[in-house]
């Protein structure tokens, strides 16, 4: 199985517009990593340069210790030269031949054996369970099934290295969630090397071993996905990973000591307990608190509004009004809460980011207890 180097990539078009900016990451061998990012971040140009479906302008791509591109030295090894499979956003199915045959196609082009192809088509089909619909065609099937006879077919050739550009977004809410418990799955069972493009976070955060987020060209971090949502690097980041999205709420630094600053937060005073020795801060901060680290309580702490509440059954979002700061809180359980209301807030774990307001740089992690 193979291990991907890129260094220094970067993807510059002819009007200037630059896709990929100096791209260094190693994909370890039986990752599953996801390239996330908004649109036009450069995660599908990443995934179309591995694959060698688009030519970078400059830097090197490595894939189990072979270069198969090198800009100085004038290496680009074509895409079916690479031993990668590609799963695109259109399945793409022969409308004409049946689940077998869509399967059995591409290994009678590489002249496989008739036994071979059996048994290679057989093992898929167990193991993406669909052997029940072989014989049916691409009509009969659900937008499911064809997923999975898409996966099958790419996998046949047995690619060392999996392609997908957001596979799953043609299909609705009920099935995404039902196909990202397959694929996890799947890369399991396959033992392979899976890279994956989305913009939908939720599906990074499940999905991956981890996760390359991506900002206008330019990693932003690459780490696993928890580390990224509880240690992000900037405020993108932060902001990014999350739904409800973090609160990002504007302090003022009164007073700061080795590991505690002091700051007013709207009207209120509130001390920040750093988790390591503080370096200089600046007089402008964002403090990040996840949803779920902001809890009401009886007791009387920072006096807040209700300014919406969204209940789901299992968890209510409570969107609070401070200072004129609309704040998110999640509430777990079946709980609703009256419009209006006057409620008390109070900020539960070790898990309050600190960041500079001026370059969005994280400074620190630690705990805010009000004063």
């Amino acid at each position: 199985m193979p291990k991907i180097i890129l260094e220094n990539v970067s993807k510059k078009f002819a009007n200037g517009f630059v896709a990929v900016d100096n791209l260094n990451m190693v994909i370890e061998d039986r990752a599953f990593v996801t390239l996330l990012g908004p649109s036009g971040c450069g995660k599908t140009t990443t995934l179309r340069m591995i694959a060698g479906l688009e030519t970078p302008t400059s830097g090197t791509i490595t894939i189990d210790g072979q270069v198969v591109f090198d800009a100085e030295s004038g290496i680009n090894v074509t895409p079916d030269k690479r031993d990668i499979g590609f799963l695109f956003q259109n399945y793409a199915l022969w409308p004409h031949m049946t689940v077998y045959r869509n399967i059995a196609f591409g290994l009678e082009n590489l002249h496989w054996s008739k036994p071979d192809i059996e048994k290679r088509v057989a093992e898929l089909l167990d193991i993406l369970q669909i052997s029940e619909f072989k014989e049916r065609y691409p009509s009969e099937l659900s937008g499911g099934q064809q997923q999975r006879v898409a996966i099958a077919r790419t996998l046949a050739p047995r690619p060392k290295v999996l392609f997908m550009d957001e596979p799953l977004s043609n299909l609705d809410a009920k099935l995404r969630g039902e196909m990202r418990t397959e694929l996890k799955r799947l890369h399991i069972d396959t033992n392979s090397t899976f890279i994956y493009v989305t913009h939908d976070q939720l599906e990074a955060m499940t999905l991956s071993s981890k996760v390359c987020l991506m900002k206008q060209g330019v990693l932003q971090q690459y780490a696993p996905p928890l580390e990224i949502y509880n240690h992000p690097c900037n405020i993108f980041v932060a902001d990014f990973m999350g739904n409800p999205a973090i609160n990002l709420l504007h302090a003022t630094v009164m007073r700061q000591e080795e590991q505690t600053a002091e700051l007013n937060l709207g009207e209120h005073k509130v001390k920040f307990l750093s988790d390591t020795k503080l370096p200089k801060i600046p007089a402008d901060i964002i403090l990040g608190i996840r949803p779920e680290h902001i809890k009401l309580t009886s007791e009387p702490k920072l006096t807040a509004r209700i300014y919406a509440t969204l209940p789901t059954g299992m968890e209510t979002t409570v969107k609070l009004k401070a200072d004129e700061q609309i704040i998110t809180a999640v509430v777990f359980g079946s709980v609703d809460f009256q419009v209006d209301e006057t409620v008390n807030i109070d900020f539960a774990e070790n898990k309050i980011l600190l960041f500079e307001q001026s370059n969005g740089k994280l400074i620190a992690s630690g705990r805010l207890v009000i004063i």
